[in-house]
C-alpha cells in the first residue's frame, strides 16, 4: 500500500543529546536485546510487549519497516545516545485522514524521565512538518501513561481530545488521549525543552 505522503523524512535526525536513525535489518540483536531487558517496563503500556521478542519477529518487523520506509507509511527510528547506542524507538506514521501523521515511542526503563524523548519527539515532529501535504501530528496514549503523556505537553501540542477504547495493555484504562500539534502553530511559543 502506498501512502498518500509523497516523500519521506530524513534516514538521520539530530536533537539535542539524541540522534535518530532509521532502524535497519542488521538492529535485529539490537531490538530484541533493549525489548528483552525492559519487557516489565514495555509490557504495562505496548500490546506488541506482552510476550518476550523473539529474533524472528524483531526481523519481521524491521523488514515490515523498510518497506514501510519504501511505500511512505511507516518511519522507524532508534533513539540513540552517541556513547550508549540505542535506548528506545521512535516512529511516525501515516493516518488514514490526508495531512495527519501519528508519532509513536516507547524508551528504555533506564533513559526515561531525562528529556531524550521529549528531543525526539520534537525533532521528528519537526521533520513532519517539513513533508509537504503534513498538516497535522498526534500523539495518542493512554490516559494513566503520564510519562508518555508528559512528552506532547512538554511540548505544546494540545490535549484534542479522549477516545474510548478497549484497553490492549495491562495497565491501559481503555481512556486514550489524542495530543495534537498544527503546522500553523509548530514551533508552539513557550514550549519547554
Amino acid at each position: 500500500m502506498t501512502s498518500w505522503l509523497g516523500a519521506a523524512p530524513p534516514g538521520e535526525l539530530t536533537a539535542t543529546g539524541v540522534r535518530l536513525r532509521r532502524w535497519t535489518i542488521e538492529d535485529a540483536e539490537v531490538v530484541v536485546r533493549l525489548v528483552t531487558e525492559n519487557i516489565d517496563h514495555l509490557r504495562a503500556w505496548m500490546p506488541w510487549a506482552q510476550e518476550p521478542p523473539s529474533l524472528e519477529r524483531q526481523r519481521a518487523f524491521l523488514e515490515g519497516s523498510r518497506r514501510g520506509w519504501e511505500s511512505h507509511t511507516d518511519f522507524n527510528y532508534a533513539v540513540t545516545l552517541p556513547a550508549e547506542g540505542p535506548i528506545g524507538s521512535v516512529g511516525l506514521h501515516t493516518r488514514h485522514v490526508r495531512g495527519a501523521l501519528e508519532i509513536g515511542y516507547w524508551l528504555a526503563a533506564a533513559y526515561t524521565g531525562r528529556g531524550h524523548m521529549t528531543e525526539a519527539v520534537r525533532a521528528l515532529t519537526g521533520a513532519a512538518f517539513a513533508l509537504p501535504g503534513v498538516r497535522r501530528v498526534e500523539i495518542h496514549c493512554d490516559q494513566a501513561n503520564q510519562r508518555s503523556a508528559a512528552v506532547p505537553a512538554r511540548l505544546g501540542y494540545r490535549l484534542a481530545e479522549v477516545i474510548d477504547h478497549e484497553p490492549m495493555a495491562p495497565r491501559e484504562t481503555g481512556r486514550r488521549l489524542v495530543w495534537a500539534a498544527e503546522r500553523r502553530d509548530w514551533p508552539a511559543p513557550g514550549w519547554v525543552p
